[in-house]
């Protein structure tokens, strides 16, 4: 093991521990920079992992049981859904389920199903957004009644992830912005982006009150990293990735995590055989063992006025011209 050590030091061109007579062997100072970028990276290419996971569990699924439902999902990053992923993968009386799960911005995953690439989109947005925020601004020209359906599936906590301890006592944004804490976002297209922009507008905030809101990292999991590392003092993120790594998470809101589907595609047998797995009791009692996730009318059809309130409307107007409600 020594000798390993000594020839990997010689390669890397630093010294990896260090030790004196008598006392155990400590990582050296390079070592554990060395750890925490290995560790960053791991996190960073998490969701590329994954898809590439995705695509050879999808490939073998097809090739060996004929009983196996094949469905194809882009969603926004959550922990959650990767637990889904592999509670679906265990055969039950109608076959398995294999969920193709490709990890994007909620922005990018309502696009993709738009645009016919997958099945399924998973988004997030706050329990009851208003009609003139940044997330009607953003999902409303995505979104359409008779077009699309919304299935239910969790309610969860986001907030600040901190270093144990929440050493700068972060507990709101304006305590980010007062002390000029190092924030790492996520990116454009991503739901947590256009959360943070509503509450950044709730508390009377704009980005340039944040240092580092031009940064960013590609999932919770990597924010949580990049907090750990020490490159970041805050991020916003779910519980879930936080305790994962030893943080102090810090709740904001609640919000709804929501699968849309196009209303073509609702009663596929896919589609039906995901809908009847996210009510089972063994799949409700995992996901509230989750940190963060309380189960929400998972699996259910819900109406897109409830919801989605942007898309309420009144009883008494009706379309200009046909004398009709919308």
């Amino acid at each position: 093991m020594w000798g390993a050590l000594k020839r990997w030091e010689e390669q890397l061109g630093g010294e990896l521990v260090t030790w004196g007579k008598g006392q155990s062997a400590q990582l050296s100072e390079f070592g554990a920079k060395l750890l925490w970028a290995e560790r960053q990276a791991q996190a960073r290419l998490a969701p590329q992992i994954a898809a590439l996971h995705a695509d050879l569990e999808r490939a073998f699924a097809v090739a060996f049981d004929d009983s196996t439902h094949v469905l194809t999902m882009y969603a926004s990053h959550d922990d959650a859904l990767g637990a889904l992923r592999a509670h679906a993968a265990t055969p039950g009386e109608g076959g398995a389920l294999h969920l193709d799960i490709r990890f994007t911005g909620s922005v990018d995953a309502i696009r993709a199903l738009n645009e016919g690439r997958c099945t399924l989109a998973g988004f997030h947005t706050l329990q009851d957004p208003a009609a003139d925020s940044l997330a009607a601004r953003t999902y409303r020209p995505l979104l359409q009644p008779g077009w699309h359906k919304i299935i239910g599936f969790a309610r969860r906590t986001q907030g600040l992830i901190v270093a144990r301890g929440n050493p700068l006592r972060l507990h709101t944004l304006a305590d980010i912005a007062r002390t000029g804490a190092r924030f790492v976002n996520r990116p454009l297209g991503t739901g947590t982006r256009v959360l943070l922009g509503d509450l950044l507008a709730m508390a009377g905030l704009t980005p340039e009150d944040i240092t580092g809101y031009d940064l960013n990292e590609p999932s919770h999991g990597a924010v949580a990293q990049a907090v750990a590392a020490g490159a970041a003092d805050v991020g916003m993120g779910i519980a879930l990735a936080a305790h994962a790594r030893g943080l102090d998470f810090v709740p904001l809101v609640h919000e709804r995590y929501h699968l849309a589907c196009l209303k073509s595609t609702l009663n596929q047998p896919a589609t039906r055989a995901l809908r009847t797995l996210l009510q089972t009791p063994e799949w409700l009692a995992h996901m509230q063992a989750l940190p963060g996730y309380t189960p929400l009318h998972c699996g259910e059809v819900l109406a897109m006025s409830t919801v989605l309130p942007w898309w309420r409307f009144s009883g008494r107007k009706r379309n200009a011209g046909t004398g009709q409600k919308p």
